[in-house]
């Protein structure tokens, strides 16, 4: 199993935003990873940053770890792509129809993700995915 440290994932976000700046050819995973960067034009900057790839990102600091962000997104887009949990991608497509808006609806597909780990970590149980798939359903607007 491929477990890459918290180093190899920001390299791996870096890479794949240059090579999709100066328009190179991707893999496909960098592709995924660069529509998901091309979301997030404020992370620019930080994954041209050699400082920021390797900062500590904590609570404390008031933000969000954006390569935390960016792997929730990448995580997405890859059970979307594959339909797993099965019924994800029925699900995304209420919340983007109750959303009306891409970003917005992929945000509350993270939160539910993120909310999904939360509780299986604290309960020390594998992830849930009827609550998961019952999380991204739920109507926010």
């Amino acid at each position: 199993m491929f477990t890459p440290s918290r180093e190899d994932v920001r390299r791996f976000f870096a890479q794949a935003y240059r090579k999709w700046r100066d328009q190179l050819p991707l893999e496909p995973i960098e592709a995924m990873a660069a529509d998901v960067i091309a979301l997030h034009p404020e992370y620019f900057p930080l994954l041209e940053d050699e400082a920021a790839l390797v900062r500590d990102y904590t609570p404390e600091d008031g933000g969000l770890n954006p390569f935390l962000h960016l792997s929730l997104h990448l995580a997405i887009a890859e059970q979307l792509s594959i339909d797993q949990p099965p019924g994800i991608r029925a699900a995304w497509q209420e919340r983007l129809a109750a959303r009306g808006d891409l970003h917005e609806a992929l945000h509350d597909v993270l939160e539910a993700l993120g909310e999904t780990l939360h509780e299986a970590q604290r309960d020390r149980l594998p992830p849930d995915n009827a609550r998961y798939l019952e999380r991204i359903r739920r109507t926010k607007r």
